[in-house]
């Protein structure tokens, strides 16, 4: 049998077309299958989507470390000792781990918490003031808009320069201003403004984020007389080295240079982003793995329904089938009819509920940004191309398999008793 031979497809046309109803609903079992598996995978991808923008483009293999209050005696000194990291340490750990590939020293200078501690002009506000070196924007990046960002010359000649977050423009210079060049007072002291950043990140962090000031770090040292304090670390490891590497070689020398005991495992505090990121994938993995699993459940059992129908259809259809046997047609003819008309009704079907599936998630995101919700928790519903693709060939496949059964079952019959057969 040709594939576009025209006789055959209003064969298969009228076949499908006798009995409207069964058709329809076989076929609503495939659709349904296969629209419930874009609907629930592009889904998932908006949760991950919007877990993973809650990071921005902060590096995952990383790792932030800060001081605590020891919990064991150590050398001579009580439980309950507070200890500072100060520069020293920076440079040790630099010089101490191989592993280490970016390390960021941090202050936090006074003001953010409801107190006016910037000043420009007759405006005032009260902004987050980070004393930061350069890898800062490596570690967590934000997104500069004008400007630069704080760089090595500022930390070695102390220079007064900020870069200030989109809220801290907002509240400081009018919207047509160019704010780069201008000064602004900190805490009594001019800085000049070379940088606006926005943050990449959404809904609260964003807030937080927008509204910071970045200075030099020595800047912040000298200005609010600090000495050679630091007040928290963020670390990344190399490409090949996992970060809990890092971690722990970092928390021995910490320990070791401050007094601190061995085993005192809480007086320096860490956050792992690696190992909060990596359960996090693994729960997205986990959620795809069960999308597929419930999906193609469904999928499988629109492609029985329509291989169920093809058998009731080769029941039917047994004399025809007997009168064709008997005037010549080969067994691959008969199969070749039956396969056809199951995957036709799978592949419409299945394209069907693609592009229903795919059309109404584009709906929803676009919804979604035009509404200006809230993504915090859902961003972006999508679907890859090559997954719908590779969903649309299962699709198809399946339904081949689905009319092997039935087109076998039709040529196992014999042309004679097919002839005698009483539908």
């Amino acid at each position: 049998m040709k594939i576009f031979d025209l006789d055959k497809w209003h064969e298969i046309y009228f076949a499908l077309r006798k009995n409207p109803w069964r058709t329809f609903f076989t076929a609503f079992g495939v659709f349904w299958g296969i629209f419930m598996l874009i609907i629930m995978m592009g889904a998932g991808e908006g949760l991950y989507n919007g877990a993973s923008q809650d990071l921005g483009d902060m590096a995952t293999n990383s790792v932030f470390m800060w001081t605590r209050k020891t919990t064991m005696p150590y050398k001579g000194f009580p439980r309950g000792r507070y200890y500072r990291f100060n520069n020293a340490d920076t440079k040790a750990l630099k010089d101490n781990i191989p592993e280490l590939q970016y390390i960021a020293p941090r202050l936090q200078g006074w003001g953010g918490d409801g107190n006016n501690n910037v000043i420009r002009g007759e405006r005032t506000g009260g902004f987050q003031i980070q004393g930061d070196y350069p890898e800062i924007n490596i570690i967590d990046p934000v997104n500069l808009t004008k400007g630069r960002f704080i760089n090595y010359i500022d930390i070695n000649e102390k220079r007064k320069v900020a870069v200030i977050g989109l809220r801290v423009f907002n509240e400081l210079f009018e919207p047509d201003e160019n704010p780069i060049g201008e000064y602004i007072q900190i805490q009594g002291v001019y800085f000049k403004v070379v940088g606006l950043f926005q943050s990449k990140k959404n809904d609260q962090q964003a807030d937080r984020e927008n509204q910071a000031i970045y200075i030099s770090f020595t800047t912040l040292q000298k200005v609010y007389n600090y000495g050679d304090m630091v007040g928290w670390y963020s670390m990344t490891a190399r490409d090949d080295v996992p970060v809990a590497v890092v971690e722990e070689k970092a928390k021995e020398l910490l320990r070791q240079r401050h007094s601190i005991h061995p085993d005192d495992e809480r007086a320096v505090g860490s956050f792992n982003l690696d190992k909060e990121w990596s359960k996090m994938t693994n729960l997205f993995d986990g959620i795809r793995g069960l999308v597929w699993i419930v999906g193609i459940g469904t999928l499988l059992a629109g492609v029985i329904g329509v291989s169920n129908i093809m058998l009731i259809v080769v029941k039917e259809r047994t004399k025809e089938i007997g009168i064709q046997r008997a005037i010549g047609a080969a067994p691959f003819n008969v199969i070749s009819q039956i396969v056809i008309e199951s995957v036709l009704l799978t592949a419409v079907a299945g394209y069907f509920g693609l592009a229903i599936g795919v059309g109404l998630l584009e709906l929803i995101n676009y919804g979604l940004t035009t509404s200006g919700a809230d993504a915090n928790m859902f961003s972006n519903p999508s679907i890859d191309f090559i997954v719908a693709t590779r969903a649309l060939m299962i699709l198809v496949f399946s339904g081949i398999l689905a009319g092997l059964i039935p087109a076998y079952r039709a040529i196992s019959i014999k042309p004679i008793d097919a002839l005698r057969d009483e539908v």
